[in-house]
């Protein structure tokens, strides 16, 4: 149908005597691993196969570029190589410390669609994006063409397209009805047919009125129904329109998404979030941006000790 083709457009599952030796052996390595998980980063998932995209740098160093943006922001001006040996990768730093323009320049060098705004190679807002994009070099164990890049506010937009396209299509079901009237129902059916199927096919996939849902329910339908298995998944601070337990709900997600192949690259602010079984964490907050453990994170410490005295921090404001 062409309103189906449009969104697809805008856009892209022993004996007795052997238990206690078996017991003691289990115990000791249950020490050796509780022992080597301080030292080391959390357990990866278990997975059948490597991340897609294996690692992220610039193809010369890019202190030498001209001091414009995107090459002004320091993380980039002094990128190195970033390893990408889990299928979850985290972005975490403060408000303009480049997260989101790596982010976007990864987007453009993979060449993924988008979910709710231009695509990234025609963008404007993303010229500066494109160049940085030139600039790196993408190292894959399998390339993939699945996949998308979504960022919060690209979210928002899309349910009000989808609401403004499902109220089109019913005005039009509306009009074949009177223009049709004292006609065969063979007749109107056959006009109204294209218009009926791309309403159902739109419900379908995204419910009856996506809007109509809190903003969490709605991204983690609108997620779901854009998911295809063995893809590159690129988000940009999802966590906006998501409540804690929402967010507790998409991290569900990202595990059964994770088993059926997929890989993620995810720039956030959320505590939440980061504590990902098994991620990847570099914090840009530091130049170049540099590999850490959940319990290092500024941001999970920051939280931690407001929750637990949020007095200690009002009462100095």
């Amino acid at each position: 149908m062409f309103a189906a083709r449009l969104l697809h457009a805008r856009v892209s599952r022993c004996g007795a005597r052997n238990v206690g030796r078996i017991a003691a052996l289990a115990s000791l390595a249950s020490a050796k691993s509780r022992s080597s998980s301080s030292r080391t980063y959390a357990p990866q998932l278990a997975s059948a196969r490597l991340p897609f995209l294996r690692s992220i740098a610039p193809t010369a160093p890019l202190a030498d570029s001209p001091k414009t943006f995107p090459f002004s922001v320091p993380v980039v001006r002094t990128l190195q190589s970033l390893e990408l040996p889990t299928a979850v990768t985290f972005f975490v730093g403060e408000n303009g410390s480049g997260k989101s323009t790596l982010l976007e320049g990864i987007a453009a060098a993979v060449g993924l669609p988008t979910v709710g705004s231009d695509a990234v190679r025609d963008d404007a807002t993303l010229a500066a994006q494109r160049a940085l994009a030139d600039r790196l070099r993408l190292s894959w164990s399998r390339r993939t063409h699945k996949g998308f890049f979504l960022r919060a506010e690209d979210f928002f937009g899309f349910t009000k397209y989808l609401a403004q396209l499902r109220a089109d299509l019913q005005r039009r079901l509306a009009e074949i009805e009177v223009e049709y009237e004292g006609r065969s129902a063979y007749a109107r059916g056959l006009a109204a047919g294209p218009s009926a199927g791309s309403l159902a096919d739109l419900e379908r996939r995204y419910g009856v009125d996506l809007d109509a849902n809190s903003h969490g329910e709605s991204f983690l339908r609108l997620f779901r129904s854009r998911f295809v298995p063995g893809g590159l998944y690129l988000l940009d601070e999802p966590e906006a329109p998501l409540s804690p337990q929402s967010q507790l709900g998409l991290i569900a997600m990202l595990k059964e998404m994770v088993a059926e192949d997929a890989q993620f690259i995810i720039a956030t602010h959320s505590p939440i979030l980061l504590a990902f079984p098994g991620a990847t964490i570099y914090t840009f907050d530091e130049q170049p941006p540099r590999r850490v453990e959940y319990k290092q994170l500024e941001h999970v410490r920051l939280t931690r000790d407001f929750l637990n005295d949020p007095e200690a921090f009002l009462r100095h404001l």
